[in-house]
């Protein structure tokens, strides 16, 4: 039978159930409602009548006026056609009879006879109603009785119904998901077997043959994943890095040839053994493992020389497919282990420290004939040596700029080339962070009054000192204020504000001008990137950023940017509070 015909039987069912019970409700209380009406349409008229008559009888004497004997023969003929019980209409004949007695002898005798006609009627109507309500009370009794018979046989079926009928399908798809999550951990000796003859038989039978091709291509895959394998550990073992492979446990899963010679280790002596204990006799596989610091250059002796090799750490991640739970089946991923690789960057370490020293030789060369330069363009404009013209002035201003220019960019290399040797010498200082802006705005003061730009100073109160290099920090700050009043237009103003934050204190400087593209604001405190202007502006070196961030971070500080088109740029650095 189809599970479509199953549920359509219950359901039909369970129709069945429920149209019988109201069935039997309504028939009880129809049945109810009759003997109601039966009192009410019969009897209580009757009643009605006789008072009508009495009511007659009492205000006036017989003969009645025509009035009177209008409205008493109404009812009378109303009564006798209203005639249910048994004796009434012996009753209602001897009232006619002495009525019309009583109207042909002028009332003299009889009138006795007529209350007592009335008397009989109202008795047996009223005992009729007695009765009658009596046997009302006695059906409502039964269709009680019956009623809550057919509810409690109807809240039992319809509760077995319940209990039962829903197996039907929930427990084929209790095993179905019990054999799916067998199939998981792969085990693919699960069996599913139904006799109902419905679509979880046909899809037992699609579930058996599915796992028995699962069991077959797993049998069939595993010397071709072991064959995989070898290639892979070949591959490993070829490779120009050093690299080293952990597991989930923290045990060795492969190092190849060059990792092993790097760290003078066994390769084939130390796979499977836990790194936690390797470690503790290994300083170099230590570094590897649990770094020290963030740097992930490492200096080691290789190749009979001090070499170079950058460390990189992946984390092999894969889907989770275990039960871990009764309630939890299973996550979205686990992490497999771990990977370390390092790579040769001797060379290019080589290449770097050459060229770095090349640029601190070069601009160290550069800054004497620029200096004689500068004392040559001072000479020339001392009016003693001889007056100039208008435009031999413009020409020695253009000189001077060019030179000042150059000046600035081959100091910015020096302390370029003192970051990247590490000889970067700091002398640290505790001093007021209002010193250090005061400083900064006694450089750029009258570069400002050219342009007419106001600079607006705002430092908190009482703030801590800080420990920094007061000569180098005050360079960037002179560095960030020279870069406002040059993207700024005249007339317009520089906002320098200092307060504490946390435990640390910010220093900012915000302009109006128009601002950075988001695209370039990352790449900002990168060597030698220079954000394109439209031509109004000269372009910097492309350095100063760069160093001012060298600076900052090496004194424990962090530097960033603030931008947007068209709302100027604020640029920041913090300082740790002195303890």
């Amino acid at each position: 039978m189809k599970i479509k015909t199953k549920l359509r039987l219950g359901f039909g069912f369970l129709f069945i159930i429920v149209l019988s019970f109201g069935l039997i409700a309504l028939f009880f209380l129809n049945e109810l409602s009759d003997k109601s009406k039966v009192i009410l349409k019969d009897n209580y008229k009757s009643l009605k009548y006789v008072a009508a008559m009495r009511n007659v009888v009492d205000s006036g004497t017989f003969p009645l006026s025509a009035e009177m004997a209008k409205i008493f023969k109404e009812n009378l003929k109303l009564e006798g056609n209203n005639i249910t019980e048994n004796g009434e209409k012996v009753a209602f004949q001897k009232l006619a009879s002495t009525y019309k007695s009583l109207q042909e002898s002028n009332g003299k005798s009889g009138l006795k006879d007529l209350r007592s006609a009335l008397q009989k009627i109202e008795e047996l109507n009223l005992k009729a109603i007695y009765a009658k309500n009596e046997l009302a009370n006695e059906a409502s009794g039964r269709a009680n009785l019956y009623i809550m018979i057919a509810a409690t046989l109807s809240f039992i079926i319809l509760f077995t119904f319940i209990i039962n009928f829903p197996g039907f399908v929930a427990n084929p798809l209790a095993e179905f998901s019990a054999a799916i999550r067998g199939i998981s951990r792969k085990n693919y000796k699960q069996r599913l077997n139904f006799d109902n003859n419905d679509e979880f038989t046909e899809l037992a039978e699609a579930f058996n043959g599915m796992v028995v091709k699962l069991n077959e291509w797993e049998n069939s895959n595993l010397s071709k994943i072991k064959s995989e394998k070898s290639r892979i550990e070949a591959i490993i073992a070829q490779m120009q890095d050093a690299i080293i492979g952990l597991n989930e446990k923290g045990e060795v899963l492969f190092l190849n040839h060059l990792a092993a010679k790097l760290m003078s280790l066994d390769e084939k002596k130390i796979i499977g053994q836990n790194v936690a204990e390797l470690i503790k006799k290994n300083e170099l596989l230590k570094r590897i493992i649990k770094p020290d610091t963030d740097d992930k250059t490492l200096k080691i002796y290789a190749d009979e020389k001090e070499s170079y090799f950058l460390l990189e750490n992946r984390e092999i991640v894969i889907p989770n497919y275990e039960e871990l739970t009764d309630i939890t089946l299973f996550e979205s991923s686990k992490s497999a282990g771990s990977v370390y690789v390092l790579k040769n960057i001797t060379q290019f370490k080589e290449l770097d420290e050459a060229k770095t020293n090349f640029i601190a030789t070069v601009s160290h060369e550069l800054k004497t004939p620029l200096s004689s330069i500068k004392m040559s363009l001072k000479l020339l404009n001392d009016t003693r040596v001889g007056e100039m013209n208008e435009e031999q002035s413009q020409l020695l201003n253009h000189i001077k700029e060019d030179s000042d220019r150059l000046l600035k960019i081959t100091s910015e290399l020096l302390d370029l080339s003192q970051v990247e040797t590490g000889n970067l010498k700091l002398t640290f200082a505790l001093t007021e962070p209002k010193e250090i802006v005061n400083y900064a705005l006694d450089a750029v003061k009258f570069q400002a009054e050219q342009k007419l730009i106001q600079l607006e100073f705002n430092c908190a109160e009482n703030l801590p000192k800080v420990n920094a290099d007061i000569q180098k920090t005050a360079w960037v700050m002179v560095n960030f204020l020279s870069n406002a009043l040059r993207y700024s237009s005249e007339k317009s103003k520089v906002l320098i504000d200092v307060f504490q934050k946390d435990k640390f204190i910010q220093f900012s400087v915000q302009d109006y001008g128009k601002g950075i593209d988001e695209k370039y604001q990352k790449r900002l405190f990168d060597r030698y990137f220079q954000v394109p202007t439209d031509g109004q502006n000269k372009a910097g070196s492309g350095l100063g950023l760069a160093i001012s961030k060298d600076f900052i971070e090496a004194e424990d500080g962090k530097i960033w940017v603030e931008s947007a088109i068209g709302e100027g740029s604020k640029f920041c650095f913090s300082l740790p509070i002195a303890e």
